[in-house]
């Protein structure tokens, strides 16, 4: 470049910028990287496993040096524009308050946001939202996809509604640049049934230490080490019923049973759970929990107990074990990829066999060893600045 050009009056602002910088600064810029998070209701403090993963992963991913923007559903976030949380840029845009609708519409207009924005990736959660893949394509997008877990097996969806999860599964797999599964298995399955490489990237787990006591126990008349913990939206594939029957099946034992979540839509189901809880003495609904609250729960908890029929990878039964605490879970294919001992799984949907696991529990505790120990191994094998380095891995394979 001339110096005549370099000085002249109509050059961009941002070359303006970069004159200021030193050149191996102006090569930091330079080298930048942007990814897009797509898929998710928003982030931070927002229910559900996927919106936990995002929140955690791109807060990391900035430390890395790249830019990272995630597009949320504005009615679940708290400020209705842009702004900046933690670094990260967080962009809500509308959706209807619909449950058949509100993910696909929200991606579609979040594809044609990225359109502009022009990331070096799109990063698209879940299988539902990889949906629309081939526009993200059609719009000469890089876009990598994360497997959250087979969704079209929930209970809440309707025969349409598999279908079009099992073609946004098969959309994400077949036609996305790069492809991640949060799970061993899930990363094999689609190896398999898709012939494509699939990086296993699992969930990590960070846990928040509540310095200061947030009033949580008093307000819901709680005792500490004197409850049993479930901490879930109130969704079918959950099974809150499950648990809350087992519960009553051991009667009076001196443990209330927390039920720590809430529901994004009125439904048949949450209804049932909140009429059933009403029957049974000790049982407490706190509604959706999010930091110290959640924290001051996770920490004083005498058992962790999730009893669910579709799982991911279990990101509240990781926080669980990282806090220390005895775990019970049921034995489908993604808690039994956590390796527990065999004392910690009961059959998925059998109430007696829950009601006595939790028996057993409750009678005996955790040594300071053996929490120490359950800790360390968590804490080691799940760490979000793994999950960073290894999502970045897959980024930097796309946009060679």
């Amino acid at each position: 470049m001339s110096r005549k050009s370099e000085t002249s009056g109509d050059r961009r602002p941002a070359q303006a910028d970069a004159l200021t910088l030193t050149g191996r600064q102006a090569a930091r810029v330079a080298k930048r990287r942007r990814v897009m998070m797509l898929g998710l209701r928003g982030i931070p403090n927002v229910q559900g496993g996927v919106e936990k993963h995002v929140e955690m992963l791109s807060s990391r991913l900035t430390g890395h040096g790249w830019e990272v923007e995630v597009v949320g559903r504005r009615r679940y976030l708290p400020v209705s524009g842009p702004h900046l949380w933690n670094g990260v840029r967080v962009s809500p845009l509308w959706a209807p308050r619909m449950m058949a609708l509100e993910a696909i519409i929200h991606t579609f207009l979040g594809i044609c946001f990225a359109a502009m924005r022009r990331p070096d990736v799109l990063h698209i959660h879940a299988v539902g939202p990889a949906l629309l893949v081939p526009l993200a394509r059609l719009m000469r997008l890089n876009v990598v996809v994360t497997h959250h877990g087979y969704d079209y097996d929930r209970q809440k969806w309707g025969a349409f509604a598999k279908k079009m999860l099992r073609t946004g599964e098969r959309m994400g797999m077949r036609l996305a640049h790069g492809r991640i599964a949060i799970s061993r298995e899930i990363a094999e399955t689609m190896g398999e049934r898709y012939r494509v490489p699939v990086a296993f990237v699992p969930n990590g787990v960070a846990v928040s230490h509540c310095d200061v006591e947030t009033g949580v126990l008093g307000e819901f008349g709680l005792t500490r080490r004197r409850y049993i913990l479930l901490a879930a939206r109130l969704v079918p594939e959950k099974r809150q019923i499950d648990l809350i029957k087992a519960y009553a099946k051991l009667g009076n034992t001196g443990f209330n049973l927390v039920l720590a979540g809430g529901a994004e839509f009125e439904s048949a189901y949450e209804d049932e759970v909140r009429a059933l809880a009403s029957r049974v003495p000790g049982v407490v609904l706190t509604g959706f929990q999010t930091g110290d609250r959640l924290a001051e729960l996770f920490a004083n908890a005498a058992l962790f107990v999730l009893p669910s029929s579709h799982e991911g990878m279990p990101i509240a039964l990781l926080e669980a074990m990282a806090h220390g605490l005895p775990v019970l879970a049921s034995d489908i294919v993604a808690n039994r990829q956590l390796d527990l001992p065999a004392g910690d799984y009961f059959p998925l949907g059998d109430i007696d066999a829950l009601a006595s696991a939790i028996s057993e529990k409750t009678a005996t505790s955790l040594d300071e060893q053996e929490v120490l120990a359950q800790t360390e191994r968590v804490e080691s094998a799940y760490s979000w600045s793994s999950v960073a380095l290894k999502t970045l891995d897959v980024y930097r394979a796309v946009t060679k």
